[in-house]
């Protein structure tokens, strides 16, 4: 089993910044993907981004972060982060982070955490 526990987040204005993360533990050799999720009130969970092992860290962002949100992992500390920039208000939702497998075909996320509630004002 893996235990995710994240941190992070809070309330900020539009166009501020943000840094979540995710703290990995329990059986952390078995992780080779991360990722992060949200979801908004009424709305249905989307991926953020996420991060593999393969090569020299292959990351992968929603459309609507690409540029301004950054997702990394440090696996000496077992924990993935992901930096938000120029936040703006429909980024409003829960973060959670998710943690599983990177196959041939995709990744299999088998372990997510509680979330963190994330606030941005106009």
């Amino acid at each position: 089993q893996v235990q995710l526990v994240e941190s992070g987040g809070g309330l900020v204005q539009a166009g501020g910044s943000l840094r979540l993360t995710c703290a990995a533990s329990g059986r952390i050799r078995s992780i080779s993907a991360m990722g992060w999720y949200r979801q908004a009130p009424g709305k249905q969970r989307e991926l953020v981004a996420t991060v593999t092992d393969k090569g020299e860290g292959a990351t992968n962002y929603a459309v609507a972060v690409q540029g301004r949100f950054t997702i990394s992992r440090d696996s000496a500390k077992n924990t993935a982060y992901l930096q938000m920039n120029r936040l703006k208000p429909e980024d409003t939702a829960v973060y959670s982070c998710a943690a599983g497998r990177a196959i041939s075909s995709g990744m299999v996320f088998d372990y997510w955490g509680q979330g963190t509630q994330v606030t941005v004002s106009s």
